[in-house]
């Protein structure tokens, strides 16, 4: 301790008014008035107003000398007393009162929190915000997060939880989707679709073992990302029960699709020339070739093969849906060559490739220039 405020605690001491904070404060008003006692100096008036207005009766009696030391001691020592007494009664009530307080303010928070509490059980058992909550994880669960308008709403739930249960959409539905909710007809529930047809026709084969449901399960399953599943489902068909060209046609282009999805196009290439030759005047197989030559590079022959393919049926849109898919299902470096023929083949007609291209270029600048 400094030597000064050991000189002011002895000081306090001397006068018994050590549990007085003032006291030791240099500076302070109490602390200045000990150090003029303490050198035996006569008080100021104000000095004296001070103790007695601050309870301090013995010093004041002392200061003015109606006291001896000794007999102040004893006063000051019982005045002490007392006012650590009060001191510790008031610290006390004190406590007690911030206890109350915050024992009050519990209880409120806990009312309110029960309050609260009891009205997220009530609206939870509400049947119509547990209609709410579950509509709005149906149409998460099938990647529909925009709003959807009132008056195609109920259309559109019925049909969530139809498939949600496993159950088949209908043709009526399925049209509505297609047209009227395509909005709504996103990936995720295409992807669902897919999958109920293929159960539906994949158990019919496996009841009847007719090859046509075995066929359309298989197209199904290609259209949800189950292209191994395919292949596996048509290698259980029994050839002898191909009867007829058009089916061991069908069979076949099926077939040849699904070992293209597979990247296994070599086996792709026979099955679809196998069903060109059982079908020449069929469009499927043609435009099954087209895509797997242009898939391996092979421009001009996909091209013609796509002719073929129009000449017998086919519409020159679906040709065209089909050359984007393989184009942006392609690495860059066949992106390019494929947009380089398509473009010097017939530049307005093809004029997306170009715009794609284009558009890749900018995403690119501009992700480097956010990286720098």
């Amino acid at each position: 301790m400094p030597e000064a405020a050991r000189s002011h605690l002895e000081t306090a001491l001397h006068f018994c008014v050590q549990d007085l904070p003032g006291a030791t404060i240099p500076c302070a008003s109490l602390q200045k008035i000990l150090e003029t006692l303490r050198q035996a100096k006569p008080v100021t008036r104000l000095s004296l107003e001070f103790l007695k207005k601050h309870g301090l009766a013995a010093l004041h009696s002392f200061a003015i000398g109606e006291l001896s030391y000794e007999r102040f001691r004893q006063l000051a020592l019982a005045e002490q007393s007392l006012r650590i007494e009060a001191a510790m009664a008031a610290s006390q009530a004190r406590e007690t009162a911030d206890r109350e307080r915050a024992a009050a303010m519990q209880a409120k928070a806990d009312l309110f929190f029960k309050r609260r509490e009891a009205e997220r059980l009530a609206r939870e058992s509400d049947p119509r915000y547990i209609a709410k909550v579950r509509n709005r994880e149906l149409r998460a669960r099938y990647g529909i997060h925009d709003f959807v308008e009132p008056d195609r709403f109920g259309h559109l739930m019925a049909i969530l939880n139809s498939v949600d249960a496993g159950r088949r959409i209908c043709a009526e539905d399925y049209a509505w989707l297609v047209k009227g909710g395509a909005a709504y007809f996103s990936k995720e529930l295409k992807a669902a679709y897919h999958r109920l047809e293929a159960k539906f026709f994949r158990t019919e084969y496996e009841r009847t073992r007719d090859p046509w449901m075995a066929i359309n399960a298989s197209s199904q399953l290609r259209k949800c990302g189950k292209a191994q599943e395919a292949d596996a489902l048509l290698s259980t068909v029994e050839t002898k029960l191909l009867k007829s060209c058009k089916l061991r046609s069908a069979f076949a282009t099926t077939w040849g699709g699904v070992k293209r999805d597979l990247e296994r196009r070599e086996e792709a290439l026979r099955l679809g020339e196998r069903a060109h030759a059982l079908t020449p005047h069929d469009f499927r197989p043609c435009t099954l070739l087209g895509a797997i030559h242009m898939e391996n590079g092979d421009h001009d022959v996909g091209r013609d093969w796509y002719r073929k393919a129009v000449e017998r049926g086919a519409t020159v849109d679906d040709v065209d849906q089909d050359l984007r898919r393989i184009y942006f299902r392609a690495d860059p470096e066949r992106q390019a060559a494929l947009r380089a023929f398509l473009l010097a083949d017939d530049p307005v007609r093809y004029a997306w490739a170009g715009k794609a291209a284009r558009s890749a270029i900018r995403g690119a600048i501009t992700e480097s220039a956010n990286e720098q």
